[in-house]
């Protein structure tokens, strides 16, 4: 079978932008001797692996400039976006070599995949995100996770329910879909044993999700801190029982809706899958995360 590995930085993007799923190139190859890597999961950290991906493939074009010993061959490296629990499926199905997950794995799902291996990419957290014309951001920069969970249970059913002299508009609540890791989180570290309303608009990415409340005064969602900073005009930031979603705040752990950024595989990955993987966590790679919004941890 012909190997179109050589268009990598054109496959990357159109494997992005569509989730593509499948097992790109000869996937039957020897691990030993495979030159294609493939990531699949996270739609957050999908466009953080994708752009130290092409900056990777653009210095060295193919493996044997990495490391002499390996093959003279592209470099040929795949990132799809389907969400977290895609990334568990994939690396559990054995059609990638690394799940990308934006929050933590379950135990459950530890145990589906053998000799379970885990590398911290980065942090992010999720924002309680307005519409900066929202007459509220004049008013305060703060909700309490009461008011919160008020809010996104549909409690509050108006502007007006939250502050009386808001306008009496109903609120447009925003979330990712709730078999995700971002909703996931959402509901574990606010909601609890309370539900989001079942008439809030499911985003598909977080890029999607910002542009809802980009285009709406009323509406509200949590926003990654990542996607938040690459976006700060567009949005209006609150803090959270007074703690402001900021870097220190993050790692301090004083800001409480955060999550990790994870990488998973079954097994060591092998020297070519390790060489990327390096690069990823290494300098580089790090700086790559801080300049896309998140927090690095090297």
């Amino acid at each position: 079978m012909k190997n179109n590995c050589a268009l990598v930085p054109f496959i990357l993007l159109i494997a992005f932008m569509t989730g593509f799923a499948g097992v790109p190139c000869e996937a039957a190859e020897d691990s030993a001797l495979r030159t294609q890597i493939i990531f699949n999961g996270s739609s957050t950290l999908a466009p953080v692996i994708a752009s130290i991906a092409a900056d990777f493939n653009e210095a060295y074009g193919t493996w044997n400039n990495v490391n002499a010993n390996f093959p003279n061959a592209p470099i040929s490296i795949y990132v799809s976006s389907g969400g977290s629990g895609q990334g568990i499926r994939t690396v559990v199905d054995r059609t990638a070599d690394f799940g990308m997950l934006a929050r933590r794995a379950r135990d459950s799902e530890k145990e589906r995949i053998p000799d379970f291996k885990e590398y911290l990419v980065g942090i992010d957290a999720l924002t309680i995100a307005i519409n900066p014309g929202n007459p509220i951001s004049s008013l305060r920069d703060s909700l309490t996770k009461e008011e919160i969970i008020r809010i996104f249970s549909g409690e509050y059913k108006t502007w007006r329910n939250l502050d009386a002299s808001l306008p009496d508009e109903e609120i447009v609540v925003v979330i990712r879909d709730v078999g995700g890791g971002a909703h996931e989180v959402f509901q574990d570290s606010i909601m609890g044993e309370m539900d989001v309303k079942a008439a809030a608009i499911q985003a598909p990415s977080m890029g999607a999700l910002v542009t809802r409340i980009a285009e709406n005064r009323n509406a509200i969602g949590y926003a990654s801190f990542g996607i938040s900073n690459q976006n700060a005009d567009r949005l209006f930031l609150f803090k959270v029982d007074g703690v402001e979603p900021s870097v220190e705040n993050i790692i301090g752990g004083s800001y409480i809706i955060q999550r990790p950024l994870l990488l998973v595989s079954s097994g060591e990955p092998d020297e070519i899958r390790k060489s990327f993987l390096d690069v990823i966590l290494g300098e580089e790679g790090q700086r790559k995360i801080e300049a896309m919004g998140f927090v690095p941890v090297n």
